[in-house]
Order: structure tokens, then sequence, then C-alpha cells
């Protein structure tokens, strides 16, 4: 989904290198703004619909009856993160992604780059912004004691 870390991704390694999906965030707050019903994705999609009614029915849960019940309960209902909304743009991506796959050359070559420009995401420099620019404060200096 393009927001948060999937932003900068991109920017970093590329729109030919990311795979994105689901609702832009203008999208979304139309979406809101409509009153999303998840039911209308359930009812008009056979395929989501097919997987939804196999995990309400304990198909997956036979030895445990109803355990997923308030899972689907929630998703039918309130659907707080969409995912019946971006459901059908994340197997067409999926699909997307099985494809180049099969393109050992194109799949290692974008594999490769991801890695090369993913140095900014390193855990050091994210808790060094937060610290900066969240926070407040600064690295300990063990060095000096301050």
């Amino acid at each position: 989904t393009m927001d948060g870390a999937n932003i900068e991704i991109r920017e970093e390694v590329g729109d030919e290198n990311i795979f994105i999906f689901g609702l832009l965030a203008d999208e979304a707050r139309t979406l809101k703004a409509d009153g999303y019903d998840p039911m209308e994705y359930y009812r008009r999609d056979d395929e989501l619909r097919r997987i939804v009614d196999m995990i309400e029915g304990d198909y997956f849960s036979r030895d445990e009856p109803g355990i997923f019940q308030p899972v689907v309960d929630s998703l039918k209902k309130i659907d707080y993160y969409w995912l019946f909304a971006d459901y059908r743009d994340y197997v067409e991506t999926q699909d997307r992604v099985a494809e180049l796959y099969l393109d050992q050359e194109a799949w290692i070559k974008k594999a490769i780059l991801n890695v090369a420009r993913s140095g900014k995401f390193s855990s050091d420099r994210s808790v060094r912004d937060y610290a900066e620019k969240i926070w407040n404060i600064k690295p300990f200096d063990f060095a000096s004691n301050k």
C-alpha cells in the first residue's frame, strides 16, 4: 500500500522496482467518506467470497470450529484496514510478481537493486531519526559519558 515507508522505498528503488497495491490515501479517504461497506466487495468478488466462506465454514479450523468467526465478523462488518477493498488489486499485483519471478534475470536484477538501494532503511538511521525528530533526544556518547 502506498503509505509510510513504502513511499520512501519507492523513492529510493524506483517505481519499476517495487510492487505497490491497494488504495491510495485520497482513494481511502473518499471511500471512507462515501461510507465503506465491505460487503459490497464480498458480494461482487467470487474468489474473495469463496475464501471468506471457507474461513467462516471452518475449512481451515476443523479441530477448532468457530475460532475465526470474530475475524470474519470484523471483516464483513467493519474491515478497519479495507482488506476487502484492496483484495483484488493485491491478487493482480501478486500475479505480476509471480510473472516477473519466472524471468529470473529480471527478478535478480530488481532484487539486487532493491538491496543495493535499501541502506537508507537501516535500523541505525531509523532510530537516530526518531530520536532527533520525534523524541527530541541526543545520542549518548559513551566515550565522554554524555
